[in-house]
């Protein structure tokens, strides 16, 4: 039976989650229709740009994303303390660029006088969509509506263009959030689209290998990507906590290891943030290439994974093999 929504994001547990959505049958989001021979990868940017949008608008920020042909992941962090600390003016401008205004807002807005009734609906409207800003159903709906719309005119159809409401795994402590990012960023290399991570054009890892050059020549860099520890000169208020250079070379020795030309092929240099969370080479080779069925809709420790799951209301907790591979227990 599927879980309602509220049971299965819970900022209470984690800020952090992987969500998934699939185009409905045959329908391309990218890539090139194989049958018809016809190109979607103008569709990458559509994505790309509404996702970035986006990111500035919610109280949400972006980790990681792959946009490939049928569907795409992201990584999404709740920014609970920027959600908190937005006036009330900050969140009904924020809104006020995805959906028109009503005219109570508008006129408590531009200052004039309201009645205590008036002043209250102002006030619970402005309540719900602060808490809209931060919710990541409200995000991907936004997403999710404006590329089928997209799509559907430029195909001249109606209907359904996502087979589904989004697939969600909350992360729930640092070697989840590590092996889903790495699983996120190499989907391009396991569905053998290209070889290296330099050349996954619209992912996170291509994005921030770009920025990183740019930093490397002391310009300045601008990103929606929330950062990693330490990535820029300045210290966000919340950063993935790991250093991008350790990552970097994670993901790179991964990619080359899991590549299907290079069957059995493992680098002789363990990466060194494998080393310090006691994740063995192969059960984390495992959980990179099949993370989203190796967990459900919750991955992490079993501790937090069974403590997630009594707060959600779960009756049971699925995912113990992947756990003891991700805590390096048998």
């Amino acid at each position: 039976m599927t879980l309602p929504r509220g049971q299965l994001i819970c900022p209470e547990s984690t800020p952090y989650y992987h969500v998934i959505s699939r185009c409905v049958r045959r329908a391309f989001l990218c890539g090139i229709d194989h049958y018809t021979q016809q190109s979607y990868e103008h569709r990458k940017p559509w994505v790309l740009d509404k996702l970035k949008q986006l990111a500035s608008i919610f109280t949400i920020d972006v980790c990681a994303y792959a946009i490939m042909s049928n569907h795409y992941h992201l990584i999404l962090h709740i920014n609970l303390a920027e959600n908190r600390n937005l006036s009330d003016a900050e969140v009904a401008a924020r809104w006020q660029q995805l959906f028109a205004m009503p005219m109570l807002v508008d006129d408590w807005l531009m200052g004039k006088e309201q009645t205590g009734a008036e002043q209250a609906v102002v006030a619970e409207l402005i309540a719900e969509w602060r808490s809209r800003l931060k919710n990541i159903s409200w995000f991907m709906r936004c997403l999710n509506e404006d590329i089928a719309r997209k799509a559907n005119q430029e195909d001249s159809c109606k209907g359904h263009f996502w087979e589904g409401r989004f697939k969600s795994q909350a992360l729930l402590d640092e070697k989840a959030l590590l092996t889903c990012m790495t699983y996120v960023d190499l989907n391009p290399i396991r569905a053998d689209m290209c070889q290296r991570v330099e050349e996954q054009e619209f992912t996170s890892i291509y994005e921030r290998i770009q920025q990183y050059k740019v930093k490397q020549n002391d310009q300045i860099v601008k990103s929606e990507l929330l950062p990693f520890e330490r990535q820029f000169d300045t210290r966000q208020p919340h950063e993935i906590p790991f250093y991008f250079e350790e990552y970097l070379q994670l993901v790179d020795w991964t990619g080359r290891a899991i590549r299907d030309d290079k069957r059995g092929y493992i680098p002789a240099e363990e990466p060194k943030l494998l080393h310090e969370l006691g994740i063995e080479q192969d059960s984390w080779l495992q959980l990179v290439s099949h993370f989203s069925r190796s967990f459900g809709s919750a991955a992490g420790s079993w501790e937090y994974l069974t403590a997630h799951s009594i707060r959600a209301g779960h009756c049971w907790t699925r995912g113990q093999t992947a756990c003891n591979r991700l805590s390096g227990v048998g």
